[in-house]
């Protein structure tokens, strides 16, 4: 049975519920009973020697953790008696048993159903007269690894993952990228190491400081072992939402990956991963919410530990804490000379352009274009998230740029790259094909300006280009007569007051002078004005979309004139037609 079949039947179970439970919640009891079913398969064959050895260190008065860890040969253990077999033989008892039975798995596990919740689910199902029928059809789920494989399990869970976020597609955006923009950014993502990956033995780290389910860390799984199956990619993730978090561990302890390596919390105020760097890693942080929770802890560690902690750059508004995770991220890159690291980060438009020179905004911007870690920014097609339409950018960086990119930035338009679902997900209407994703692939590796239909798709700039000065121009204060009024005491004491009412800012591109800008823009219009060097500031915005508009020359003025005339005709005999 292949992995969509077998997540299909699995998702069957849904028409015991129908009617108790509504649509939204199916995902709430398959998920959890699906691993439940999962772990009992795979601990099945060592489950004697287990109940063997935890009766033996009992008796020694000995942790049995390790011992017991050993004999089950996998990273978690179960000392009940119990198995799903087992519990379908006292339908009285099924809810006291399989509470005992889950109680009985090691700390890791029991840890993915308390944030399941799924004791709540179990009451629910027990009191709607539906836990020993649901048991009974997972117990004949066959689950075994013999059967199916860590890979194949991963795809199932998925399948029933994306199951779940699509038929509760209100809250899904919070929690589930799309697959399609998950792959784009894999693909960039490893596309300048495929020679590197290919070795045989290659370990890598990847990390998503906001995990959701696990689907980022998941399909870029799926690419390395399509690439190279004896390359070993060792997942790290921290995520904020208890069920999430659950379905994130639960899938990585499928594939055979450390659960230890998955962290609850908050990432920005509690760092699951303390001083730990990363090869590569992705995010899909909340769009536009605000992170006035975490305020303190944040602004704290901002002002004691500067450029030492993750925050010295600077810090947004409060109202959008997506910058926050991009400087979290910059702070876990692995040092240049220990390899380097690189990442993909989905960012809406503000952290592109939102605030001035010297704001916290343009601090960051600033901090990451002056020390060359911006590869590329990918514009999306707007519609293709799940809780928003809005313009959605992918952001690639890296401190091991290739040598073409050194001091360089890629902006590409993707906008155009989609097609129209057959069914909209909530607010996704649009999808990438596998041939979108393969172009702006290309496009990313070749690292060329390209146009398509006439309009730019891909343009390449230097760092600089994107920052300017902001200067601050004078004009003197003048008294009854016209005349400038000079300062008479201290620094001032000669000098021409400036009046604050005809104070005006000038932004200044980098790659320009200030003195020559200001001779050719300022001074033929105010011969008197001059600039307050003190209060000049760099600032940096990346106006996307500027640099991908096409002029359209608007069309002559005689077709305007005769499609004006037809319609003042017709209104003139509709009009006509009234008073007949």
């Amino acid at each position: 049975m292949n992995h969509q079949a077998l997540s299909s039947f699995i998702w069957s179970v849904a028409d015991l519920l129908r009617g108790d439970y509504k649509q939204s919640e199916y995902g709430k009891v398959i998920l959890p009973f699906t691993v439940l079913r999962r772990l009992d398969c795979v601990l099945e064959t060592t489950k004697p020697a287990v109940l063997a050895e935890f009766d033996k260190q009992q008796k020694a008065g000995l942790n049995p953790e390790p011992f017991l860890l050993r004999k089950a040969g996998q990273s978690f253990y179960n000392t009940s008696a119990l198995d799903m077999k087992k519990l379908m033989g006292d339908q009285d008892h099924i809810r006291e048993n399989l509470f005992s039975y889950i109680q009985s798995f090691s700390p890791a596990v029991r840890d993915i159903f308390e944030r399941f919740d799924f004791h709540t689910q179990v009451e629910r199902l027990a009191k709607a007269g539906l836990l020993y029928q649901v048991c009974e059809k997972f117990s004949q789920i066959e689950l075994h690894p013999n059967t199916v494989s860590n890979s194949q399990m991963g795809l199932v869970f998925e399948e029933l993952i994306r199951k779940f976020a699509e038929i509760s597609n209100e809250t899904a955006g919070e929690h589930f990228t799309p697959r399609e923009v998950i792959r784009l950014m894999v693909n960039l993502l490893f596309i300048e190491d495929d020679e590197m990956l290919s070795k045989p033995g290659v370990v890598r780290t990847i990390y998503d400081p906001t995990a959701g389910t696990g689907g980022m860390l998941s399909i870029a799984g799926e690419y390395l072992e399509e690439h190279n199956p004896q390359a070993r990619l060792t997942m790290f993730g921290q995520e904020l939402n208890d069920e999430s978090y659950a379905i994130c561990k639960a899938d990585m302890l499928i594939k055979g990956q450390d659960v230890g390596n998955i962290t609850p919390g908050n990432t920005l105020s509690d760092d699951g991963h303390l001083h730990k760097k990363f090869d590569y890693m992705l995010s899909n942080p909340p769009f536009g919410v605000e992170w006035k929770k975490v305020e303190k802890e944040i602004r704290k560690e901002h002002e004691s530990q500067g450029f030492n902690g993750r925050f010295g750059p600077g810090l947004p508004r409060v109202s959008d804490g997506s910058l926050l995770f991009l400087l979290h991220l910059v702070s876990k890159m692995r040092p240049a000379k220990d390899g380097g690291s690189r990442f993909g980060i989905v960012l809406n438009g503000s952290p592109l352009f939102t605030g001035g020179a010297g704001s916290g905004e343009s601090e960051i911007r600033r901090y990451v274009l002056e020390n060359d870690l911006v590869e590329a920014i990918i514009g999306l097609p707007t519609d293709m998230f799940y809780n928003t339409g809005i313009s959605t950018y992918v952001w690639i960086l890296s401190n091991r740029k290739p040598t073409q990119r050194k001091g360089k930035i890629q902006l590409i338009d993707s906008s155009d790259f989609w097609q129209k679902m057959r069914k909209s997900l909530g607010s996704k209407r649009k999808q990438m094909s596998d041939e979108h994703i393969a172009e702006i692939t290309r496009l990313f590796g070749d690292f060329l300006e390209a146009e398509k239909d006439g309009k730019p798709i891909s343009r390449i700039f230097n760092n600089s280009d994107f920052g300017y000065r902001t200067i601050t121009v004078e004009r003197p204060l003048k008294d009854a007569q016209g005349k400038a009024v000079v300062g008479e005491k201290g620094k001032s004491k000669g000098k021409p007051q400036s009046d604050s009412s005809l104070r005006d800012t000038e932004s200044v591109p980098l790659s320009e002078e200030v003195e020559t800008y200001f001779k050719r823009e300022v001074l033929p219009h105010a011969p008197d004005a001059w600039i307050d060097h003190d209060k000049t500031k760099v600032g940096y915005e990346i106006p996307f979309n500027r640099h991908f508009y096409v002029f359209q020359p608007p069309r002559e003025l005689a077709e305007i004139d005769a499609e004006l005339k037809l319609t003042t005709d017709r209104i003139k005999e509709m009009i006509a037609g009234l008073s007949a």
